[in-house]
């Protein structure tokens, strides 16, 4: 399994990414999973004759777990609730109270490249749009086909075809972020055929993360073929507008079968698929949940004490519960991916992080994730390495509205004691990251300078844009 299907830089932009998306705006979030779980309910209903039992399951990918929570209660299955980002998970369980669910998941931090199962321990793998984050995509069904028990299903879904007809000019932001002409192109069904992959990849590309967008409909379909006796799947082709719409059409009509492959290959789109394991074993839904894990450090099994802390069979690995987490991730990775208080890092949702700040930063904001604070032309910190390596700076924040309206040509520079390292004209509202390799020092004083001004009425301050997190990272 290719340690480059997944770098760690990629899974450190996972965590914030995912810290952020499901806890920065807890409302606009709930209403996105609802939706989302209709949506992934209806498609089990569709193929239920197919899947059969789905316990136990694990979701890889969960980010919250809502659709985890949606497999214990509205189809009645036992199992897991996994993601990269313990911290999104935690707050999954806010959806008990709000969504009416009386029954949750086991909740686990862990990597899909290195899932903590036994092998063929559970009866189905389950992912939804997670796929196309890993450059190796075929790691993962590996992965997933190892924890399988004989006839066991890993589905999959909302996961992106490579579309043909496209010019591939330039990566598109969401919708909302859209400059008036991308949204005209878009309604009409004719931004796709300009756009280099997925509208909306370019603000997690932005983000840090990296995306797989390059298999076409017949690659997964080869890679299905190749590790799965059996299964069914369905193409989801996208038709906004005349221009998708017409060229759907023709495709099926060129289409020997009048099906939707021929447009899948021209349009693109995404699809779902429900893949069954070679063979038939039985997999007992009762025994307790520990007796499925392995170790991520050493594949041994786990006990779990009277306190509720999971400990390895025969290494010194052990994972507390932490809120209804337990973190299964390798010990190195672990250090690195979830620091806490350090001197290398400023994240704005620890207490404490003050005191690594310096001139320039107005009052914390913000909820549970996405903590942030505003600056005015100029915000100075200083963070401290904890160890020798190469370093980065890692700087993200927030652009409003108001930061772009303004008639100078907004800019944001980042100075590492005393020197430019980096600098960014953003033209769109969003997220965005500032990275740039560092020569190696003791203590990094930074400066983030950023302009034009901007007030608004009854405030005396003066505006720039938000920075949620500080941090050095290796130059991985």
């Amino acid at each position: 399994m290719s340690n480059e299907s997944q770098t760690l830089a990629v899974k450190r932009a996972q965590v914030e990414f995912h810290n952020f998306a499901s806890l920065g705006e807890p409302a606009r979030a709930q209403r996105v999973y609802l939706e989302e779980n209709v949506r992934r309910g209806a498609l089990l209903h569709q193929h239920a004759a197919f899947i059969g039992s789905m316990t136990p399951f694990v979701e890889i990918g969960a980010n919250a777990g809502h659709s985890s929570y949606m497999l214990c209660n509205e189809f009645g299955a036992d199992g897991f609730a996994l993601d990269i980002s313990a911290d999104s998970l935690r707050y999954g369980i806010s959806l008990m109270d709000s969504c009416g669910f009386s029954k949750a998941p086991v909740r686990i931090a862990g990597d899909a490249l290195n899932l903590p199962f036994q092998d063929g321990s559970l009866r189905a793998v389950i992912a939804y749009q997670m796929l196309s984050q890993f450059q190796d995509i075929e790691a993962v069904f590996i992965e997933a086909k190892r924890v399988l028990a004989p006839g066991g299903l890993f589905i999959f879904a909302e996961e992106p075809m490579r579309r043909r007809l496209s010019l591939r000019l330039y990566r598109c932001a969401y919708y909302q972020t859209m400059k008036w002409w991308e949204r005209k192109l878009y309604d009409w069904g004719l931004l796709g055929f300009f756009v280099q992959d997925v509208i909306g990849a370019q603000q997690e590309e932005g983000f840090g993360i990296r995306q797989n967008h390059r298999l076409e409909l017949r690659d997964w379909h080869a890679m299905m073929v190749r590790h799965f006796e059996d299964m069914e799947f369905q193409l989801f082709v996208p038709q906004r507008g005349w221009g998708e719409k017409l060229t759907k059409w023709i495709g099926q009509r060129i289409d020997k079968y009048g099906s939707d492959w021929v447009p899948a290959r021209l349009l693109g789109g995404t699809m779902s698929a429900m893949c069954k394991k070679y063979g038939e074993a039985e997999v007992d839904p009762n025994v307790p949940f520990e007796s499925r894990l392995r170790c991520p450090d050493c594949y041994a099994g786990m006990r779990v004490d009277e306190a509720g802390t999971l400990h390895c069979l025969a290494c010194e690995y052990t994972a507390p519960n932490e809120g209804g987490v337990y973190n299964l991730i390798r010990s190195h990775e672990k250090k690195e991916l979830y620091p806490g208080d350090r001197s290398d890092v400023i994240d704005f949702t620890l207490p404490g992080h003050e005191s690594k700040l310096l001139e320039g930063w107005y009052g914390l904001e913000g909820e549970y994730g996405n903590k942030y604070r505003w600056i005015g032309e100029r915000a100075t910190a200083v963070l401290t390495p904890v160890d020798t390596v190469p370093k980065r700076i890692r700087i993200r924040g927030h652009v409003s509205a108001d930061f772009l309206k303004q008639s100078n040509a907004a800019t944001i520079k980042v100075k590492v004691n005393g020197q430019l390292v980096t600098e960014l004209s953003p033209d769109r509202t969003g997220l965005f990251i500032l990275a740039a390799e560092v020569p190696d020092a003791p203590a990094y004083q930074l400066e983030i300078l950023a302009g034009p001004l901007w007030k608004v009425a009854d405030d005396e301050r003066s505006f720039t844009v938000t920075i949620s997190m500080l941090r050095l990272t290796p130059r991985d």
